[in-house]
């Protein structure tokens, strides 16, 4: 029986001619997966141009990075069969499928996200630069991912949002149309005339810097307000927020000292409560026909107070009891 040395020493000769022989496959090897992976490189950059010719760069560096990687692990599995000839590429196809279930599976989160931006980028619902909604989130899109997309928000904070929720929820495109429309409710006296204050508040909007002409303001009456008659305002600026909160701000102080000038009354809310036990002696006249009070010649006699006193008495000692 051999040493446990000797037998050490045999396998550790056996690995060593083992390596010797394998090293023209593996020199072999790394040539091919360096071909591979310039070929890969030149694949990338040929996808990404060939969309860039069509403005669409966004598409074309995805795809471009996904053909990429897929040619370069097409390399590995090539490699894998010219280093050890044992392996079949039979096997290496079997094994890969086992794997992308497997992968798939466990990556399903990010697999759905990557088909998603890759819908989002071929169908165009919004661009870079467009200024979108999506639930709570509301910003400028810097760019589309293969995993999310990203946003800017208006006070400056960068949001992340995954491809699949954009992809299945609905989003609100601020900036798709060249302009959008404002709208501001002013309310008026009932004593003022909705007419004149209408015909005040469209004149001082044609003034106003950032306010669209075509199409034109509408100022109009709208409903029977709690303290007077409301008005509302509707005029249209370019679509960006910052001309849209811009143009916002000198509308309403134009409306403001255009109803000052024309003398109409901008009302401040307002309300009246009536407190009053319809039964004290200090109630007055009862016959008179008041908020609240029975109409009628003979309407029932105040009670004096005293009485009132001793009646809310008794009953709240009822009740205790």
């Amino acid at each position: 029986m051999e040493e446990p040395e000797q037998l050490a020493t045999n396998k550790l000769q056996d690995m060593a001619e083992g390596f010797f022989w394998l090293l023209p496959n593996i020199g072999i090897g790394l040539i091919v997966l360096v071909g591979f992976w310039v070929g890969a490189r030149l694949l990338g950059r040929a996808v990404f141009f060939a969309f860039k010719r069509q403005h669409r760069e966004d598409l074309g560096s995805l795809l471009g990075s996904t053909a990429r990687w897929a040619l370069i692990l097409m390399g590995a599995l090539v490699c894998a069969t010219i280093v050890f000839p044992s392996v079949k590429p039979s096997d290496l196809l079997a094994t890969l499928g086992v794997g992308s279930l497997a992968v798939g599976l466990a990556f399903r989160d990010i697999l759905q996200n990557w088909f998603s931006g890759l819908m989002i980028l071929y169908a165009r619902p919004f661009r870079i630069g467009d200024q979108i909604v999506s639930g709570d989130y509301e910003g400028t899109v810097e760019r589309v991912e293969a995993r999310t997309t990203i946003l800017k928000t208006y006070d400056g904070q960068r949001v992340l949002i995954p491809n699949s929720n954009l992809y299945t929820r609905g989003i609100t495109v601020r900036t798709h149309f060249p302009v959008r429309r404002s709208q501001c409710d002013v309310s008026i006296g009932y004593s003022d005339d909705p007419r004149i204050a209408c015909e005040a508040v469209l004149h001082a909007l044609a003034g106003v810097e950032g306010v669209k002409q075509d199409p034109q303001p509408d100022a109009r009456p709208w409903e029977f307000g709690e303290s007077g008659v409301v008005i509302r305002v509707r005029w249209w600026t370019d679509s960006r927020r910052s001309h849209v909160v811009a143009a916002y701000g000198r509308a309403v102080e134009a409306i403001r000292a255009a109803l000052r000038q024309a003398q109409i009354d901008l009302v401040y809310p307002t309300r009246m409560v009536l407190f009053h036990d319809q039964t004290e002696e200090i109630d007055g006249d009862r016959s008179r026909q008041r908020e609240g009070w029975p109409a009628g010649k003979k309407p029932p006699a105040p009670r004096p107070l005293s009485q009132i006193s001793i009646a809310r008495s008794s009953t709240s000692r009822t009740t205790e009891d």
